[in-house]
């Protein structure tokens, strides 16, 4: 009887899950296919070094998903299904401020958290909680009967439960019961047959269509589920051509002619799917939602804190420049980060705006090595070419970009009353919802960087001194 390992689960839930998306939303295998050719002209293109950010083998097999809960029971739940595929809480994302549009979500991402689970499978969800208790959106009437609507459902079942967490304890299952935790994790995902309140999902969606898809119907269900490409803008290209209509623009960092960093997104717009309603009187029939859709992801290096300030400022420099004389984003955008950020990974790494590991380079010589003074810095064996820096890819996501998806995707802006106070969320928060420590990225990149550095200053026996020091020799 063979034992799957957590990796292994996750890898194949990853693919029933694909599967299952693509006969519930056809496009997205359009979308598959369309990311599979890029990736594929891309490389013959540009060769070995478009793999620069990961082997063509994990970018075509690599997806992430997102679905959306309604309760902090609801999430301390799927917390414990994912952690039996050994996917952990990673960030702390506030969508309720990042768009122009009612969002009433908090979220965070559940993925794998060490290099080499990553490695073998980097699948990842990005998952949201209804804020059902934030007054800027519900009334206390609407809270009430949101709560109770949501008490009453059941996403993911006892015996879903009990697998899980057997998984998570003992690193993975036998066959019989990974073929059954599989099912039955796949069937939680999948998108519910049950009929829709009318009215109930129309009273949510005048507050946010987010709200409605989550606490207006009975189920959770795959949102979208995310191929990642290297190259997005052709990709969006091809999209069109085949008359999919997209959403006006990618999201996140531009096009630019340095190196890729942090996360660029974009989508189909999202489709009218036939659903079966219960309206208010008493009859049962069709109608039609708009709630899901194709996102499509290209990752690029991820930035320190020091890094993610700057990231922020170029944002709010490209808003500045577009308020005052107007202009296509993109472009505004291209020069902002032109004027302001290293166009080069080595000058990334100089200035400590980005995450790398780092390995002593093949060609450096025993007498060089010889040479370096007792103390070095880290500077001074990347500029002489003693060391050799290589990305990390960036694993998480951006708020602004999530909101701008999920804006992109809305039929209205809903409805939201800012003179209020907003309930108070943040990772602590959420690290007591989901019943484990909600892991910030920037440690877990951190600590893969260091961890390089300790066995490059253990080879060099020197002691490397901070990255942003000046050398000195």
């Amino acid at each position: 009887m063979a034992f799957q390992e957590l990796w292994q689960l996750r890898a194949a839930f990853a693919i029933e899950l694909s599967d299952m998306y693509g006969q519930e939303v056809p496009a997205y295998n359009t979308l598959v296919d369309v990311s599979t050719d890029v990736n594929r002209d891309y490389m013959e293109r540009i060769g070995a070094e478009a793999e620069r950010l990961g082997s063509i083998q994990r970018v075509t097999a690599e997806r992430h998903g997102a679905i959306r809960v309604g309760s902090p029971q609801e999430m301390s739940q799927v917390a414990r299904v994912y952690a039996a595929f050994g996917m952990y809480p990673v960030g702390f994302y506030d969508l309720r401020d990042a768009s122009a549009s009612s969002v009433p979500v908090v979220s965070t991402a559940f993925r794998p958290i060490e290099a080499d689970e990553l490695a073998k499978n980097p699948f990842r969800v990005f998952t949201s909680m209804l804020a059902s208790d934030d007054p800027r959106f519900f009334s206390p009437d609407q809270q009430r009967r949101l709560q109770d609507f949501i008490n009453a459902r059941e996403l993911f079942p006892a015996e879903l439960l009990t697998l899980a967490d057997k998984a998570a304890e003992q690193g993975g299952l036998d066959d019989p019961e990974a073929v059954q935790l599989l099912e039955l994790a796949t069937r939680a995902f999948k998108l519910s047959d049950d009929p829709v309140d009318h009215a109930w999902y129309k009273e949510l969606e005048d507050v946010s269509a987010v709200a409605a898809d989550i606490g207006g119907v009975t189920s959770t269900h795959i949102n979208h589920l995310t191929p990642r490409v290297l190259d997005i803008d052709d990709l969006y290209e091809r999209m069109e051509a085949l008359g999919i209509t997209m959403i006006d623009e990618v999201q996140g960092p531009p096009a630019w002619d340095g190196p890729d960093v942090l996360l660029r997104q974009t989508s189909f717009r999202a489709l009218d799917e036939e659903r079966i309603f219960k309206f208010e009187d008493g009859t049962i029939g069709p109608g039609e939602l708009r709630v899901r859709f194709g996102e499509v992801e290209q990752r690029g290096i991820a930035l320190t804190p020091k890094g993610r300030e700057l990231y922020d400022q170029m944002l709010a420099e490209t808003d500045r420049r577009l308020n005052e004389n107007g202009g296509i984003r993109t472009d505004v955008a291209r020069q902002v980060w032109a004027e302001n950020l290293p166009d080069t990974e080595h000058g990334l790494a100089r200035e400590d705006l980005a995450f790398f590991t780092y390995r002593v380079a093949e060609d450096a010589s025993s007498e060089t090595l010889a040479q370096l003074p007792e103390h070095v810095t880290l500077v001074y064996l990347i500029d002489n070419g003693i060391v050799i820096a290589e990305p990390i890819v960036y694993e998480d996501f951006l708020p602004r970009s999530a909101a701008g998806i999920f804006q992109s995707n809305l039929t209205s802006e809903g409805s939201r009353d800012d003179a209020l106070q907003g309930t108070d969320y943040d990772i602590d928060v959420m690290s007591e919802i989901v019943g484990r420590p909600v892991a910030d990225p920037h440690d877990l990149y951190r600590k893969q960087q260091d961890e390089s550095l300790a066995v490059v200053s253990a080879q060099l026996d020197r002691a490397i001194d901070s990255i942003v020091a000046n050398p000195t020799t």
